[in-house]
């Protein structure tokens, strides 16, 4: 039986709160910004069977795009891109940390095998501002490599979408941490109280 979306969005949203990737408590993010709740998307690549539903989560996001290969970007979601290319059968590129090249060897930036002006899907884990994702366009930008879409699990809601759309991208997320956080009231992973903190946050 073909799974919907609204099912595998609970499947994967109850097991992320099982493993521990979904925390609750007082978390500060890279951008400063403090949350009642944290998600730590680089837990599930110690759980394979997880790791395959979320591979079919993107796969339903990028099915329907244009593109030539899909890229990760380190280190995050470097394994998750790895894990979509296998269940799409689509090939995958990565680059370097920051995007810097290699100062021996062939000193690429940019690693796996590509055409110039090939058009690629970015893949990351999550977003919330947005402003690390624009950090990542000029490398491969400088490599002939044309974005149009950025895919990501989880949108925080906190602005990211509408920055990338701003600069002519698209931004697909499978979940956002509004229907996560819903998710954990219906199934009474969390209280009343946690739940309006976690909404009073992303509403902030």
């Amino acid at each position: 039986m073909i799974q919907t979306r609204e099912e595998l969005q609970k499947e994967i949203a109850l097991e992320l709160h099982e493993i521990g990737a979904l925390k609750f408590g007082e978390f500060t993010f890279k951008s400063g910004i403090k949350s009642p709740m944290y998600m730590d998307l680089r837990l599930f690549i110690s759980y394979p069977k997880l790791l395959k539903k979320v591979a079919k989560a993107y796969a339903m996001l990028i099915e329907p795009l244009t593109y030539n290969r899909l890229a990760g970007i380190a280190y995050a979601a470097l394994p998750i891109a790895g894990a979509v290319s296998l269940e799409m059968e689509k090939p995958w590129i990565y680059m370097r940390k920051e995007g810097i090249a290699k100062s021996y060897g062939l000193k690429k930036a940019i690693e796996g095998e590509f055409e110039p002006g090939d058009t690629i899907v970015v893949i990351d884990d999550l977003i919330t501002k947005g402003d690390s994702k624009l950090e990542v366009i000029e490398p491969f930008q400088s490599n002939d490599l044309k974005i149009n879409d950025f895919v990501v699990l989880i949108d925080y809601e906190k602005g990211g979408g509408a920055l990338l759309q701003e600069k002519g991208y698209n931004l697909h997320a499978f979940l956002t941490m509004g229907e996560v956080i819903r998710i954990m009231k219906e199934e009474d992973r969390i209280d009343e109280e946690k739940y309006q903190q976690c909404l009073d946050f992303l509403a902030s």
